[in-house]
């Protein structure tokens, strides 16, 4: 019984090279995916690349790519299908009917993945809105999956005990979280309201990029982190006094490349910490070969809640993986400059070795007293806000 429970299930992942999207990118987005795979608890056996001008409206992929697949997963007993970019309903519906095993997409798989890490109510209610809005336009298929009430990747979440077939009543379900969100949010509000004596100060970056060992190192505190995607989705906010100077340091969610839309929209209210921040420090991997796009995801995420015209220090972690290692500190100008925004500082640290950790709480320190001059002219002292 217990083999059967932790048995991890097996998969292969599916993605295309199109005139947009090259040979090496299309081979990071299924780097990626495979993370994402693990993540979710399955093994990756095989991955399926087609050349192709545009996705095939009808199945994704080619008749022949698409016979080479199910030959694949007939022979091997594949559990799982997971494509690199969204299926459409009529997709799913059709690949369903050609394919003999479970078909995700990569916004399906992160909506299981967050409702795996998902722990507190508002995140759970977060994620069970995500979920709703993904799986209505695709309701047959996926109560058709619900019918066999089996477990495993990208079958947990809302209906595995109850199948509504009527969109009505999801509809209406959908309102009820919209309408819970929105007491969260007020009450999320009213506790924002009652720490604006402090600067506040958060982490934002993409997933797995430290940013939860950052926090640790910053506040002593023990912020679960771990070598997987969206370890964090529950936003934790601490008090942490450096130099005798106060402010609220908050770990958020990780971003990641393809972030379902309805995910940003349902994470609205762990997204105003970031909106609200006085100052942010964006954590990147300097180590990650797609260390430029990954800059760039958080950038427009951060655009799209409005959040870009913030105070920003750019901190380039996991220094100590580089293979050519750099001095720690203050970013020279001979570092590539597509990395610094000219107006704003930038840092090259390694927070698992404490390498270059004093230049980022003394540059961290420096902009939150500068922040207190500003707010209260009159004060010397701030350790008593």
């Amino acid at each position: 019984m217990t083999e059967s429970i932790t048995k991890k299930e097996s998969a292969v992942v599916v993605g295309l090279i199109t005139p947009e999207q090259s040979v090496d990118k299309s081979r990071e987005y299924l780097d990626e995916l495979e993370f994402l795979a693990d993540t979710a608890g399955a093994v990756v056996k095989k991955r399926f690349v087609q050349r192709l001008p545009y996705p095939d409206p009808k199945t994704f992929v080619g008749k022949g790519k698409l016979k080479e697949i199910f030959n694949y997963v007939t022979d091997n007993h594949i559990d799982i299908i997971i494509f690199d970019d969204e299926l459409s309903a009529s997709q799913l519906r059709n690949l369903s009917m050609e394919l003999p095993c479970k078909i995700l997409d990569r916004n399906n798989l992160i909506l299981d993945i967050f409702a795996r890490r998902a722990r507190t109510a508002d995140a759970i209610t977060q994620v069970e809105l995500a979920q709703y809005e993904y799986m209505l336009p695709r309701l047959t298929r996926m109560w058709t999956h619900l019918e066999k009430q089996r477990g495993g990747i990208g079958l947990r979440g809302p209906g595995e005990k109850e199948i509504e077939t009527d969109r009505r009543l999801i509809r209406k379900r959908i309102a009820l979280l919209k309408s819970q969100l929105e007491q969260i949010d007020q009450i999320k509000q009213t506790q924002r309201k009652s720490r604006s004596s402090l600067v506040r100060v958060a982490l934002v970056g993409y997933t797995n990029v430290g940013k939860s060992t950052i926090m640790n190192l910053l506040s002593k505190s023990s912020v679960f982190a771990e070598d997987k995607l969206f370890a964090t989705l529950d936003t934790t906010v601490r008090r942490v006094v450096i130099d005798q100077t106060p402010f609220l340091l908050s770990d958020t969610v990780g971003f990641i490349r393809k972030l379902p839309h309805s995910l940003i929209e349902s994470f609205k209210s762990t997204l105003d910490e970031v909106r609200e921040a006085d100052i942010l420090l964006h954590v990147a991997d300097v180590s990650h070969p797609a260390i430029e796009e990954q800059i760039d995801v958080v950038k427009q995420t951060l655009m799209e809640i409005g959040a870009a015209e913030k105070i920003m220090i750019t901190l380039l972690n996991k220094a100590d993986l580089l293979a050519q290692q750099s001095s720690f500190g203050v970013i020279s100008n001979s570092f590539p400059r597509w990395i610094i925004d000219n107006n704003q500082p930038c840092l090259l640290i390694s927070a698992t070795k404490q390498q270059g950790t004093q230049d980022l709480k003394d540059m961290l320190v420096e902009e939150v007293r500068c922040i207190y001059r500003h707010r209260y002219p009159y004060k010397t002292r701030y350790d008593d806000l």
